[in-house]
């Protein structure tokens, strides 16, 4: 797949993701808000009813990188999940900006990078949050 297959995922959509994750919960509240929101369907594959395996993989699997599957079928997975997520909504032009050759390869870097650290990050800003919250 190429970045730019990104830009043909269509509506409506599924977004898999983790519910337990701090920053991964801000972004669905995000999406729940969107005023295109009826273009994407959230699953949280932390839930008890989630079956990876009725999809082919595991949660364990789902759980390094974003998943999404366009109304068609095909999988984006990673940045490209992210891509697609943002064109479906209808931010095409910025998808395709994110496409280009330099800004795409630090773009899939910086999300190699978040995704590892994601559930750290996630916690570090609840703490921060909280910290403020107290003072």
């Amino acid at each position: 797949m190429t970045r730019r297959e990104s830009l043909q995922a269509r509506a409506p959509a599924t977004l898999y993701h983790d519910g337990h994750c701090p920053l991964c919960q801000r972004e669905v509240a995000w999406l729940a808000r969107h005023p295109r929101r009826a273009r994407v369907r959230l699953v949280d594959i932390q839930a008890a009813d989630f079956d990876a395996a009725a999809l082919g993989t595991s949660v364990e699997a789902m759980m390094g990188l974003l998943h999404v599957r366009d109304t068609g079928g095909r999988w984006y997975i990673g940045m490209d999940a992210s891509r697609a997520l943002y064109a479906v909504l209808g931010y095409r032009r910025l998808v395709w900006l994110s496409t280009l050759p330099g800004i795409a390869v630090t773009m899939d870097a910086g999300y190699r990078w978040f995704a590892r650290r994601r559930l750290r990050l996630g916690r570090w800003l609840q703490r921060r949050r909280q910290g403020k919250d107290k003072g």
